[in-house]
């Protein structure tokens, strides 16, 4: 997510394991709306990855970097090769490697205190390219061996759209709260305690349920039936997220004048 500034500590004779006992302590509380899968899997897988990263001596860029290696390579099977058992679970197991590394960025950055707009601006890069890429690349793959009625591939085409604009809609949403004199609370600021109930209730527009779904990629129906339902379901959760952001942001005060499009 970063890179090493020169203030950054690095305790050498810590170790794997005085490093992961420091990323607990450092561990940013979870939103309140974080799904089951990212939260209560990938954020402890992510930690282990973190503390390796740490003892490789790694930066949060590299650790960005590893991300994106292994997401686009599951990106790029997708389009080469049929649908099949081996190919879904292969692809799942890639995202999946990928997720945790996107999450171990940021404990590592934390771990180092070496947190920096540039850093930010890359794990948003890759992830803003992988949730538009990722049902591209199905829709190609899909196309090209002839596996599924043309008329399905708009599916996926829509999911693309609709994980791009919700993607930008929650990053745009968490930069104007940042311009309000506090009348609402950023979403690093208002943790809450866990809640299962909350937590299943969105697995399914959880990023990781999206990627075990490719398990089932032998099985075409059923991974274009779970799919179709994951795409609908985000769908249904971008209108009612567009709507309740827009009602927050129409009683906004903004922290100080500004002009337009300027939301430093």
């Amino acid at each position: 997510m970063t890179g090493q500034s020169a203030g950054a500590t690095r305790l050498g004779g810590d170790g794997f394991g005085g490093a992961l006992r420091r990323l607990r302590a450092a561990q940013k509380p979870p939103a309140r709306s974080a799904p089951a899968y990212s939260r209560f899997v990938n954020r402890r897988i992510g930690r282990y990855l973190a503390a390796w990263a740490y003892t490789a001596r790694l930066t949060p860029n590299a650790v960005t970097a590893i991300s994106a290696v292994w997401t686009f390579a599951a990106i790029l099977l997708l389009v080469l090769f049929p649908p099949s058992w081996l190919l879904g679970v292969v692809v799942a197991v890639l995202l999946l490697v990928g997720y945790a590394f996107d999450s171990a960025d940021g404990q590592l950055s934390r771990l180092l205190g070496t947190s920096s707009p540039a850093g930010e601006w890359l794990d948003h890069m890759v992830d803003a390219t992988k949730v538009s890429t990722m049902p591209l690349a199905l829709a190609v793959g899909f196309y090209r061996f002839q596996v599924v009625p043309v008329p399905w591939l708009l599916v996926p085409i829509g999911f693309a759209i609709v994980s791009a604009v919700l993607f930008f809609g929650m990053i745009l949403t968490e930069q104007l709260r940042r311009r309000t004199r506090g009348a609402v609370p950023l979403a690093e600021d208002a943790p809450g305690r866990p809640s299962w109930l909350r937590a299943i209730a969105v697995l399914p527009m959880d990023y990781g349920v999206l990627c075990l779904s490719f398990v089932t990629l032998g099985a075409v129906p059923v991974f274009v039936t779970l799919y179709t339902l994951i795409a609908a379901a985000t769908t249904a959760f971008l209108i009612l997220a567009a709507a309740k952001w827009f009602r927050e942001l129409r009683s906004w005060t903004p922290a100080r004048p500004e002009k337009k499009g300027d939301l430093r």
